[in-house]
């Protein structure tokens, strides 16, 4: 259900085609909500359905046409429902921890290689949003500049402060996952020995 308010949250800021809205969610929202493009016309489709949004087909070049979907006030109204409501939390399902907690029946090299490719995708993932969050506070995030080109001026410090508390966020997870992976290679070197000395042996 994330991923349509995740939509809406675009739409709000104006009507987009479903190639635009793909292009818009992968470079902002889809940051914090990950979606396959196979899954957002789909969940247009359903949304139309509902009402939540009204499809217009426009034209395009000579023959062709695009379909632009535009937010309803019943969509408005579901995603101002959303934002109010507790959220609905799920019970973790964490591959990474579950495999963990069984690397004993792993080789040593295997578990260190595990740890390894996880540290690095951590990593990876905290240099891309370190880098969101300097262009949030540069304004500079095309989407956000979208988002402020419609609110009242008085409120665009406080829309920039949110947009970067939910980044925040997502370095704070990445910096908890790279240390929980060094902690797990500590480990490691608890149980086999060191690395190096492993290697030499």
């Amino acid at each position: 259900m994330s991923l349509r308010y995740a939509l809406i949250s675009l739409l709000r800021v104006g009507p987009l085609s479903g190639y635009d809205l793909q292009k818009q969610f992968q470079v902002s929202v889809g940051h914090l909500w990950h979606a396959p493009d196979s899954q957002i016309y789909p969940e247009l489709r359903k949304m139309e359905g509902e009402g939540l949004v009204v499809g217009e087909d426009q034209a395009r070049g000579e023959r062709g046409t695009r379909r632009v979907y535009h937010l309803t006030e019943e969509g408005e109204a579901a995603y101002t429902r959303w934002m109010q409501d507790p959220l609905p939390y799920a019970r973790v399902r964490e591959p990474a921890n579950l495999k963990a907690a069984y690397l004993e029946a792993a080789t040593s090299d295997a578990a260190r290689a595990f740890l390894a490719d996880h540290i690095r995708h951590w990593r990876g993932e905290l240099e891309q949003w370190e880098a969101e969050l300097v262009r949030i506070d540069a304004r500079e995030n095309p989407m956000l500049q979208r988002r402020l080109a419609v609110t009242d001026p008085r409120d665009h410090d406080r829309t920039v402060a949110f947009k970067r508390f939910g980044y925040e966020g997502l370095v704070a997870r990445a910096r908890a996952e790279i240390a929980w992976g060094e902690q797990g290679q500590a480990l490691l070197d608890s149980l086999y020995g060191p690395e190096d000395a492993h290697s030499a042996s």
